[in-house]
């Protein structure tokens, strides 16, 4: 990534997670202003607002310790206590970062998408569709939520905004039948990627998860490798819900990867670092808003200096 698109990456992201900057930033100034020295009282005011930013008890804990621990040299500066916060934050996600490189796997790569309704897999699946194609990849959209028009539809819409294939079936159609013919046609006809929706039904979460190994299972009769990626869409708006979700979807053993989306609608951002930490699949990727641009690969220290309102690091 060139420095100019690093930069504009950040300033995205510093905007979509405003809220919870200022949420966390401007009260941790304020608990830590004028004093040289940490207090006891000061560190449990730290743990609660980390608390009340959904980073839960022992997270919030870890990082309260770690700040005891800071070193000052002078009364503390907001800058000094956010960069330490910032590392705090940062050493309780970096080994939870992953990646994502359709263009640099086996060919077609399959990619699954799953998670509840409302999550934002369709629009998720969507914008990757999309830059993917700009960078000249031959991309197919399988719209495999066939229990939901509304969801056809608007992969209907990204294909054509994204310039990507469609294959969709009517309502109700089988989704694993559709899933295998869309393999099948991505090897025939030479595509580089396969993006598949899912439906995302939690009223009969068994029946959900058996429609899912379904998927997969057939799949692999066209690709025994296949899929080669499978990501959890969760949406950060939900906040503890979401963690419940990775924990339903979570134990199934085909999630590769998470993506984490509408960061930019809440003021409770941290909801992600127990997640990371819960999940045996890593955060690979972040959207902060509604354009294409704003998803985006996750980085922990971009995210951790964005937390608290910092600029990246040089």
């Amino acid at each position: 990534m060139t420095e100019e698109k690093k930069k504009g990456w950040f300033e995205r992201l510093t905007h979509g997670l405003s809220r919870t900057s200022q949420n966390l930033a401007e009260q941790v100034t304020q608990v830590f202003s004028q004093k040289e020295a940490l207090s006891d009282s000061d560190l449990e005011a730290l743990e609660d607002l980390l608390i009340e930013s959904d980073l839960g008890p022992q997270i919030s804990a870890n990082i309260s310790a770690k700040m005891a621990q800071a070193k000052f040299s002078s009364a503390k500066d907001s800058t000094a206590v956010r960069e330490a916060l910032a590392n705090a934050l940062a050493d309780e996600l970096v080994n939870h970062e992953g990646t994502f490189e359709p263009l640099g796997g086996p060919k077609p790569y399959i990619v699954l998408f799953v998670g509840v309704n409302g999550s934002g897999k369709t629009t998720t699946l969507g914008k990757i569709a999309a830059s993917l194609t700009a960078k000249g990849a031959k991309v197919l959209i399988v719209a495999g939520d066939t229990f939901r028009a509304a969801a056809v539809e608007q992969l209907k819409v990204w294909s054509e905004r994204a310039k990507a294939d469609f294959m969709g079936r009517k309502t109700g159609a089988d989704a694993a039948g559709l899933a295998y013919d869309s393999v099948v046609k991505a090897k025939e006809e030479g595509y580089d990627v396969v993006l598949i929706d899912t439906a995302g039904r939690l009223q009969n979460k068994q029946q959900l998860m058996d429609e899912l190994l379904k998927i997969v299972r057939v799949i692999k009769r066209v690709d025994p490798d296949a899929p080669h990626e499978t990501l959890l869409v969760l949406d950060a708006t939900v906040g503890r819900n979401a963690l419940s979700q990775e924990q339903i979807f979570g134990r199934q053993a085909f999630v590769s990867g998470l993506v984490m989306t509408k960061l930019d609608g809440t003021a409770r951002g941290g909801i992600l670092i127990p997640i990371a930490k819960a999940s045996d699949a890593p955060i690979k990727l972040i959207g902060v808003g509604e354009d294409i641009e704003d998803l985006h690969a996750f980085k922990a220290r971009d995210f951790a200096r964005s937390m608290v309102g910092l600029e990246p690091q040089a």
